[in-house]
């Protein structure tokens, strides 16, 4: 049976998937209702583990370096009561090849050598280009399905990454580029990067070695 994580852990572990965001986003992702998830919020910042910040009118809330620990903590825990068969290790090892592939692929989306500059941005009036990285997102969202099935299986809050990630590539092979690498919305890129954090620090390992 699937491992239901706790509101607690969730909504912090959520402020670190998403960086900075506002209350509504953090309680969207952690799957919590707001008032519950504010409360959480609201306790984790009397215990030091997170801040809120505003820019010209616009707040959000982040970890701290305790925060940050903490929930490290949390996972590590978690993972040794619900995963006793390390399922989570086994599939961040068959998704290192495949997030290599994705890095290729928005890559290829942002840069299209031309004239001796490698460096060219792509401007999308070659459309064989594009079809082409369209196609090995497509392929990366068919690989995802069982790997995220197997997460899911294990711990229910790697839930809707293959979803989130086909969603995304529908509007982006409708044509809007956006949704290919945009960080500001549920881009591919952003959903697999998410994915990709989660992994890591629910192993508790350096994203840069992974």
């Amino acid at each position: 049976m699937s491992w239901v994580s706790p509101t607690s852990l969730r909504v912090l572990h959520a402020v670190r998937l998403l960086g900075h965001a506002d209350s509504l986003a953090i309680a969207a992702r952690a799957g919590a209702g707001h008032d519950r998830s504010v409360e959480v919020l609201r306790d984790a910042e009397r215990r030091g583990w997170v801040r809120h910040l505003a820019f010209a009118g616009d707040g959000g809330w982040s970890l701290t370096e305790e925060g940050r620990a903490e929930n490290e903590r949390q996972l590590t825990h978690e993972r040794g009561i619900a995963d006793p068969g390390n399922v989570v290790d086994a599939v961040h090892r068959d998704f290192l090849p495949l997030n290599a592939r994705l890095l290729r692929a928005v890559t290829d989306w942002q840069l299209k050598p031309a004239d001796g500059d490698r460096l060219a941005p792509n401007t999308h009036d070659d459309g064989a280009w594009d079809d082409r990285v369209l196609a090995e997102l497509a392929a990366l969202s068919t690989a995802l399905v069982p790997l995220a099935g197997r997460l899911t299986a294990t711990l229910a809050r790697f839930g809707g990454y293959d979803d989130r990630f086909e969603a995304a590539l529908r509007r982006a092979r409708a044509g809007h580029h956006d949704w290919v690498d945009r960080t500001g919305i549920d881009s591919c890129h952003r959903v697999w990067f998410q994915l990709h954090e989660d992994l890591v620090a629910t192993l508790g390992i350096d994203r840069g070695g992974s």
